[in-house]
């Protein structure tokens, strides 16, 4: 994983709008979603760094925020994955986006 370029991580994420998707969610506070699947039609990343917050907007009645993210990167299956991580490298957040279920 590569640490986020707002705007870069902001234009994978905008691949995803329009689209149905599945959703991997999760956070240290044991918040956890797996193959949730909506139609995301907006999405946006805010903040200065080093760590950002991003908003997921579904089928336009609800949304999703996760912050704190800190690293993002795409993978062979088109996958969306960022995390964010504290200063002793540890995941305390995750967002992974894709086309497809993710695996159980």
């Amino acid at each position: 994983m590569i640490a986020i370029d707002r705007e870069r991580a902001e234009a994978e994420l905008r691949k995803f709008v329009g689209s149905d998707a599945y959703v991997h969610s999760e956070a240290t506070s044991y918040v956890f979603v797996r193959n949730f699947k909506v139609r995301i039609t907006e999405a946006f990343v805010a903040g200065d760094g080093p760590s950002y917050r991003v908003a997921l907007r579904f089928d336009g009645h609800g949304w999703l925020r996760m912050e704190a993210l800190t690293h993002y990167e795409t993978d062979a299956a088109g996958r969306l994955l960022l995390a964010g991580y504290d200063d002793r490298g540890r995941m305390e957040v995750a967002l992974h986006l894709g086309k497809e279920p993710f695996p159980e």
